[in-house]
């Protein structure tokens, strides 16, 4: 059968080598709901692309698109067709026994320059369609990328959501012994692999968060007995001091736009509060002014409000001001002490950690306040970080020894461990690669 891949637009050089050529598909008519309360997983059938490395490909894919809870992968063993050719048409009839709703095929295969080309298609079984259809050229090096890819784009075809699979996750790997315990900052693929350490242990680091430009990091280090701010670039291992903060009680984030670190110093008063610095001309302006503890703030995904945590009430609660410090208003009024909250890349919830009745427990709200919901509930858990798309948290456990990494999504039913050679914690997940 003759290839209707038909390359109808050249998308730009990736990042790292990686370049597509996209096809148009028809409109889809086979489509999984995200938005509601209880979503069923979706069927979907996803035999071994074709190719030497097809089966390593379409693992990933597989493993991928079963980890976001929103599909069911089809044991292989139940296929009734065998893919012999991945371009032609498959028996429709063959895959409605088996209950599957959705079918992916592809193949991967080495160009004459040395790079491999992996396509697939994505078939609508009880519309008789094909409804996606993709190829992409890689290097070696980035053949775990063309899957997360791959998978992304199946996940966005059939949820109408961006994926969140073709991201890294830069933490904090922890080894030795509880009482002397060796901190790296490292980074990771979002799935825990390829794994790769930025710093070798000699001295503490806290708190990595990664910038807008998805290749620069921040975190704190102690190399020198006071906390100092480091911007890292992640490719070239180039590292640049942003500053000295001896009071400084939580790491810095980026603004949106990657031009300033917001956070909070304990100045000479005694009191914490939160400042904002300019990176271009490292000059600070202070946002808060209480003589209470202002900590932990998190930008907007618009850059034009801060979420922070203050005890000025009491305990500490969530509170929202502008990025200028105007209009301080609480927003959380629940039991229990928040902390470490953290604005959603979608601009609709903020995510937060709560102790309350000797738990500890990860959730969300509405950035009024409303609809708070928790997620998950532990002996110490903490850090949540959000997946670029917004429907999926990671964060630390404690667990027998030292902690681990842990993803939950926003029904609080898919909780997955992260799989780290060594005890991990601090996840920061980073936008989507590019």
């Amino acid at each position: 059968m003759k290839s209707i891949l038909k390359p109808l637009l050249m998308v730009a050089a990736m990042a790292m080598g990686m370049n597509a050529v996209v096809t148009l598909p028809a409109r889809a008519t086979l489509e999984l709901n995200v938005n509601k309360g209880n979503v069923e997983p979706m069927p979907i059938a996803i035999p071994d692309f074709q190719g030497g490395l097809g089966a390593q490909i379409s693992e990933i894919v597989t493993a991928d698109l079963k980890r976001s809870g929103l599909f069911a992968p089809i044991d292989k063993n139940a296929f009734i067709e065998k893919i012999a050719n991945p371009d032609a048409q498959p028996r429709f009839d063959d895959w409605k026994v088996i209950n599957a709703q959705a079918l992916v095929t592809g193949s991967v295969s080495k160009e004459a320059d040395g790079r491999i080309r992996a396509q697939y298609r994505l078939w609508d079984i009880f519309g008789n369609q094909q409804i996606a259809g993709e190829q992409f050229f890689a290097n070696d090096a980035n053949q775990r990328r063309v899957a997360h890819i791959i998978a992304d784009a199946i996940y966005e075809k059939l949820t109408g959501e961006k994926g969140y699979f073709d991201t890294r996750v830069v933490f904090i790997d922890e080894s030795g012994a509880k009482n002397a315990r060796k901190k790296r900052l490292a980074i990771m693929d979002q799935d825990g692999a390829n794994v790769r350490y930025l710093s070798d242990g000699r001295s503490i680091v806290l708190t990595p968060r990664f910038s807008p430009n998805r290749q620069e990091i921040t975190y704190m280090s102690y190399e020198s007995g006071q906390p100092r701010v480091y911007l890292l670039q992640i490719e070239t291992g180039q590292r640049e001091l942003v500053g000295n903060f001896p009071g400084m009680t939580f790491a810095p984030r980026f603004s949106p736009d990657g031009q300033k670190v917001i956070m909070s110093l304990l100045r000479d008063d005694g009191n914490s509060n939160i400042f904002a610095m300019d990176l271009r001309s490292r000059s600070t302006t202070r946002l808060t002014n209480s003589t209470a503890i202002d900590t932990s703030p998190s930008y907007s995904p618009d850059g034009s409000k801060v979420v922070f945590t203050s005890d000025r009430g009491g305990r500490a609660q969530i509170y929202v001001m502008g990025a200028d410090g105007s209009g301080q208003t609480r927003i959380s009024f629940g039991d229990g002490v928040y902390s470490t909250r953290v604005w959603a890349p979608r601009g609709d919830l903020v995510a937060f950690t709560k102790q309350t009745g000797g738990e500890f427990q990860i959730g969300v709200m509405k950035t009024d306040g409303s609809g708070e919901r928790i997620l998950s509930s532990g002996f110490q858990q903490e850090g949540p970080t959000w997946a670029p798309n917004g429907r999926v948290l990671m964060f630390f456990r404690d667990s027998a020894g030292g902690p681990k990494l842990v993803s939950v999504d926003l029904t609080g039913r898919n909780e997955q461990s992260i799989p780290t050679a060594n005890f991990a914690s601090d996840p920061a997940w980073s936008p989507l690669l590019e």
